[in-house]
């Protein structure tokens, strides 16, 4: 079982009019959180969405028979998920539901730490880091590549902190509740 972080940048938040613009993915410690691997990302003004669809689906393996190949790990991964299916039908390629194979989706975790809200339980709000993915679309139209890459990279780097973070945390939380069951 190969546990990946997953996440995309997009032109907007329709998949049906705006396009995936880079895929990024790298591969985790299943004990730790932590990346055992490079940060990967396929960058759609290098060649076409089509053509960086197709490469994740190939160089992950994602599509195979066995499902603990890749399994997504990810901040609201029911994006992710739809922005592909959708995209890749668009395409006319077979669309892939990444929500029905294994996968790890903390947006539920940051829910439950914001006390059971979904406003303010964005990643970017629980580790009080600066949003800028409002101004991916601006970058992109403007062929500011270098601006998305370095936040796909600190985006990236919040994630895996927080990741690696409940990895050490939430197994004594599980400790502590089956102590009280006592």
């Amino acid at each position: 079982m190969t546990n990946f972080y997953l996440d995309i940048e997009t032109t907007g938040l329709n998949p049906g009019k705006d396009k995936i613009i880079t895929l990024q993915y790298q591969e985790l410690d299943r004990a730790t959180g932590q990346p055992v691997s490079e940060l990967k990302i396929l960058k759609e003004w290098d060649s076409s969405e089509k053509e960086i669809i197709e490469k994740f689906l190939i160089s992950t393996k994602i599509k195979s028979d066995y499902p603990f190949n890749f399994i997504p790990v990810g901040y609201n991964l029911g994006f992710v998920n739809s922005f592909l299916k959708t995209r890749m039908s668009f395409h006319n390629l077979k669309p892939l539901y990444i929500l029905s194979r294994p996968f790890i989706d903390l947006r539920a975790i940051g829910i439950l730490m914001n006390k059971g809200e979904f406003k303010g339980a964005g990643l970017d709000q629980l580790t009080k880091k600066p949003k800028l993915s409002n101004n991916i679309p601006i970058w992109y139209e403007n062929k500011e590549y270098e601006k998305i890459i370095f936040h796909i990279k600190n985006k990236t780097k919040e994630f895996i902190e927080f990741n690696s973070w409940l990895y050490k945390k939430l197994p004594s939380l599980l400790e502590e509740f089956n102590s009280e069951k006592i």
